[in-house]
């Protein structure tokens, strides 16, 4: 009977400390080797999505996509010339992201790593040129003068490099939301001039730019993930 009492205390304890450390680590917080999951982000690479697969306790996969086109009017002004100019922008990517929580007691602090695929990344800017111009006795119109188009490309592999800063907050016991922090490391930049009538000797200057702009490489990256986690 003692033996039995014994046996049947100890199954009692385990249970409360199993039922203790559930309640501890809610259900939102707990990972799951094999729980599937998507994800919406939004952020400074606009807004996109992801799915999310646990391969380990403490560490996951996230394939997917994000899209930001943006464009704007008379940004720029030039010294010398009248003009109105349009800037526009896209950069477009599909990666593949692995999380890893290295602590158990510090669960807001994930390293993050991956590639990702920018099969559009550039900016162009488009001048025309707008009213007369006097060169020594002569008057050169806006027509003559011509247009100029700026093209940069970026398109290519880039590698990723982040942390996540924000440990998961519950919205209820599927959906969850965090923050990521990160850059990729984009490919040289590749810039195209296209100048017509007297502005089109302005291809000369690709390369002169392409040297101007090699070290414009980092895309830094600022997202919020809103996550609904399929199975468990």
């Amino acid at each position: 009977m003692r033996k039995l009492q014994l046996t049947l205390l100890v199954v009692l304890l385990f249970t409360a400390l199993a039922a203790t450390r559930a309640i501890a680590q809610p259900f939102w917080e707990q990972a799951y080797k094999g729980a599937t999951g998507v994800q919406f982000t939004v952020g400074s690479q606009g807004i996109g999505g992801e799915f999310k697969y646990n391969f380990a306790e403490n560490a996951a996969l996230r394939f997917g996509a994000s899209f930001l086109p943006l464009s704007a009017n008379n940004l720029f002004t030039f010294s010398g010339l009248k003009s109105t100019n349009n800037l526009s922008a896209r950069f477009s990517n599909v990666h593949l992201i692995a999380d890893y929580t290295p602590f158990d007691k510090a669960q807001w602090f994930r390293l993050v790593g991956g590639l990702g695929y920018l099969y559009s990344a550039r900016g162009a800017i488009n001048v025309i040129p707008s009213g007369d111009y006097k060169v020594a006795n002569y008057v050169i119109t806006a027509e003559e003068l011509g247009r100029l188009n700026i093209d940069v490309s970026w398109k290519g592999v880039a590698p990723y490099v982040g942390v996540g800063l924000i440990r998961n907050f519950s919205l209820n016991s599927r959906f969850t939301a965090n923050m990521d922090l990160g850059t990729y490391y984009l490919a040289s930049p590749r810039s195209t001039i296209v100048g017509t009538n007297l502005l089109a000797d302005n291809y000369q200057l690709q390369t002169q730019m392409d040297n101007n702009l090699k070290s414009y490489r980092w895309l830094p990256v600022l997202q919020l993930n809103f996550s609904y986690r399929i199975t468990q």
